[in-house]
């Protein structure tokens, strides 16, 4: 990877180390794009981070999809969806809590999460395809965080910064598709019981299994295809709420149930 691309991805990572926000880096990657694709030279950022984590130890367990909601796409500026990569130690139980110093400027959305049980290594992935592939479904709290200073952020600032991907919540009872109205299941996410968030399965792209075809899809052209095994994380379903030291958190999915995050002091 150019050195120039590579001075970035440093910084971002040494963000995420001290838990010092940096300023945008949009501008600078538009520089060394040099008239080539800005988002190819942001996930080139994204994909050399994600190599030295899993060079570090880190084990992949799946991909988020990020900004498929309108009303996130309307909060941060941006009119497409982006992916990030998701690893084992990002992974907090159902109501366990999570400690300060694990966060950075973090917010929390409510998701649908998809658990698979087979490979999706095609050009181009059917909904059928994606059902088939699908073992069950979860409930999901996504705590999004940000390497950048005060949000500021473009397309390119969140997807060089992995997606703003922070941890994720799962439920934990399984729920095949064959149960679900996954375009027409309302959310309600509460923090300590009043309402902060309310969406549903549409505001993810129409449906969130658009949005798993469009990350099928986008993966396998990138030669990284999605594996049995994997999480996805399909994409928020209503507006992300900023966490407050002490919050409690409890997104319910129609047909799916309950899943809480907590926080601490």
């Amino acid at each position: 990877m150019d050195p120039h691309l590579t001075s970035i991805a440093d910084q971002l990572w040494q963000a995420e180390l001290t838990r010092e926000p940096i300023a945008p880096v949009r501008d600078r990657l538009a520089e060394l794009a040099a008239g080539a694709d800005l988002l190819t030279a942001a996930y080139q950022v994204q994909q050399f981070n994600t190599q030295r984590r899993i060079e570090g130890g880190a084990r992949l367990v799946g991909r988020k999809i990020g900004l498929t909601s309108v009303a996130v796409q309307r909060q941060l500026g941006v009119d497409s969806p982006d992916f990030g990569a998701l690893f084992a130690d990002m992974a907090v139980g159902d109501g366990e809590e999570i400690a300060a110093s694990r966060l950075m400027q973090p917010k929390a959305e409510a998701e649908i999460a998809l658990v698979l049980e087979r490979d999706l290594p095609h050009g181009k992935h059917t909904v059928a395809d994606l059902i088939a592939a699908t073992a069950y479904a979860l409930p999901a709290i996504e705590v999004v965080g940000s390497r950048i200073a005060n949000w500021d952020i473009r397309l390119a600032d969140t997807v060089a910064d992995n997606a703003s991907s922070g941890l994720f919540v799962l439920g934990t009872r399984p729920v095949s598709l064959g149960r679900l109205d996954l375009a027409g299941c309302g959310m309600t996410m509460e923090r300590r019981g009043e309402p902060v968030s309310v969406g549903a399965g549409a505001a993810c792209l129409g449906n969130p299994l658009n949005a798993a075809v469009w990350l099928a899809d986008t993966l396998a052209r990138l030669g990284t295809p999605l594996r049995a095994g994997d999480v996805l994380m399909t994409g928020a379903l209503g507006p992300m709420v900023a966490v407050q030291p002490g919050d409690v958190f409890t997104a319910q999915i129609e047909g799916l149930g309950a899943v809480s995050a907590v926080f601490g002091h």
